[in-house]
């Protein structure tokens, strides 16, 4: 399983973007996926994920109200999207897939999540 986060850039704060993470095989659409986030210095941290079938999100506080996550199964593709940025969202964004077929169980912690794309940077400027 390899995983292509795209999407990342420079935007200003308040502003807006959108991150996309292409999959590929044939079971995407029988996991959760996760988006994490991880600053200089600081600990890779939860942002969002959804359920293999789109019906469950889940959200960290810090972010909550402004991103949102999508996924299209006919496309293998999990999307973050991402507004009213702050410059503490400024991080490299990793998308990474659940270790267990049709389960949401504790998506929150990284070791939940087998395979990882390479990561893009999101910087917001000030």
């Amino acid at each position: 399983v390899q995983l292509q986060a795209s999407g990342g850039g420079l935007v200003q704060a308040g502003g807006s973007l959108g991150l996309s993470c292409a999959a590929s095989g044939r079971t995407f659409s029988t996991y959760t996926m996760g988006w994490f986030r991880q600053a200089p210095g600081k600990e890779r941290e939860f942002v969002a994920a959804i359920t293999w079938d789109g019906a469950r999100t889940y959200y960290a506080d810090s972010v909550r109200g402004r991103f949102a996550i999508s996924r299209e199964n006919a496309k293998n593709t999990v999307y973050l999207q991402m507004n009213s940025l702050k410059p503490e969202d400024t991080a490299v964004y990793y998308c990474a897939r659940h270790n267990t077929r049709f389960s949401s169980w504790s998506v929150t912690t990284t070791t939940t999540y087998d395979y990882w794309g390479q990561g893009t940077l999101v910087t917001v400027s000030s």
